[in-house]
């Protein structure tokens, strides 16, 4: 499932305090020495994912008698929104998967138990290390990594053989001279991308050398010549020969994967969590048609595309019982037999190295990101950075709908990160 950012105000959550969470998220008996009922959120898909982590949660069950466990499926779209409700008054969960943009924010607000230390965290060196550091506020880690994921080149190899095209491209110039090839001599589009969506255009701004901001230097570095560039040319890739234009309806996505899912586009920017839909569609019957390439880079011959995912997080407000179990569950669902277990049912990046199994890396979509990894670029550890892909999506659907040029824009883009930023510079 699209792992977008919501546009939901999640900082308004930094304003509210512990002294609103002191009730346990499950409500069921706290005492230390019975058994105990805990509430896990999981917000997967609920159709293709989350069958699946019910099975796990089964299993951990089974393995510990004395802890019974209410799952909850939450939408996650909505799941941020929820969350910070819950933690913010009654009624949140004792666990649950969290969306790596929104855990230091939540860290933040003080919603989150540290888990250094704890039984969820016992064996942190088996985790890739960027992964960890997306999980840490404040030098304290938050979360455990569930799954990751980034952005690559997809691309049917049959339409690049036909057009005459041997390798993927890896700038974003070859990348339209490809699909002005692929339109003239195999008769497709040759690209798609996702419209007014700030995720999807991250892998423009690294490929300039810049992001929305410098955390570092607590800088708004948006509308910056860098980033101007960045999208001038995210915009070009909507109006070059052989490019699908812009489409801004609210099935954009849908419509995105159904022309490529049935060959009538030949490439899109797309993360790994569509692989296993990609494997059901007429185009790539032979799974071996899938092609899985790292983003092209930019002018400074550098690119890379943002690191994505989920963390098992626990909830403060829970009692020393339900906390207890609550990491127990966390080590359970990250240990290498259950990432392993997730990679081979739906087709999920594991976040630890001893989970890529022989068998896992059997599936070429989970190989080829596995490689694709290596270059995407860690979240920044800023409790409002979540919050920024909002004005940003926006503002960008105003460019390439020529309703804004990109330096007005980008500036009205800025004007937003002041306000929710205002220890930053322009």
């Amino acid at each position: 499932m699209r792992r977008g950012i919501a546009a939901s105000a999640l900082v308004a959550a930094l304003a509210v305090t512990m002294a609103a969470c002191s009730s346990s998220g499950s409500g069921s008996d706290s005492k230390s020495d019975g058994p105990v009922t805990i509430t896990y959120w999981d917000t997967s898909n609920a159709t293709n994912e989350a069958p699946n982590y019910q099975e796990l949660v089964k299993k951990f069950e089974a393995a510990n008698p004395n802890v019974k466990v209410n799952f909850v499926n939450v939408p996650f779209d909505t799941a941020q929104n929820k969350l910070q409700t819950a933690m913010g008054a009654k009624g949140a969960p004792d666990v649950f998967r969290s969306e790596v943009g929104w855990t230091s924010a939540f860290a933040k607000a003080g919603y989150l138990e540290p888990l250094d230390g704890t039984p969820a965290l016992t064996d942190v060196s088996a985790f890739q290390p960027s992964l960890i550091q997306q999980a840490q506020y404040s030098g304290k880690t938050y979360g455990v990594p569930l799954v990751t994921d980034t952005l690559a080149l997809m691309y049917n190899k049959e339409l690049f053989a036909k057009a005459g095209i041997t390798a993927a491209p890896t700038t974003w110039d070859e990348l339209k001279a490809d699909a002005a090839q692929l339109k003239d001599k195999a008769g497709v589009d040759g690209f798609w991308l996702k419209a007014a969506d700030g995720y999807y255009a991250m892998p423009f701004l690294y490929g300039e050398g810049t992001n929305m901001v410098d955390t570092a230097g607590k800088k708004i570095t948006v509308n910056s010549a860098e980033a101007v560039k960045a999208v001038d040319t995210y915009k070009s890739m909507f109006t070059s020969p052989g490019t699908v234009k812009a489409d801004v309806t609210t099935d954009a996505y849908a419509h995105m994967m159904d022309a490529f899912n049935n060959g009538k586009v030949a490439a899109i920017i797309q993360g790994p969590w569509e692989v296993t839909n990609v494997y059901k569609g007429a185009a790539f019957a032979d799974k071996k048609n899938l092609g899985i390439a790292a983003v092209p880079n930019g002018s400074t011959g550098k690119g890379g595309a943002p690191t994505g995912g989920h963390n098992v997080s626990v909830y403060a407000g829970s009692d020393a019982a339900h906390k207890a179990a609550a990491e127990k569950l966390a080590a359970f669902l990250t240990s290498a037999e259950s990432q392993t277990f997730l990679a081979l049912k739906n087709g999920t990046l594991p976040t630890r190295s001893d989970a890529y199994t022989a068998e896992v890396k059997a599936n070429p979509g989970i190989a080829d990101f596995q490689a694709v990894l290596t270059s995407a670029q860690p979240r920044p550890e800023l409790p409002e950075y979540a919050s920024l892909f909002g004005s940003f999506g926006t503002n960008l659907g105003k460019i390439v709908q020529d309703q804004s040029d990109t330096k007005a824009g980008l500036d009205a883009t800025a004007t937003d990160y002041a306000k929710l930023l205002p220890d930053f510079t322009k």
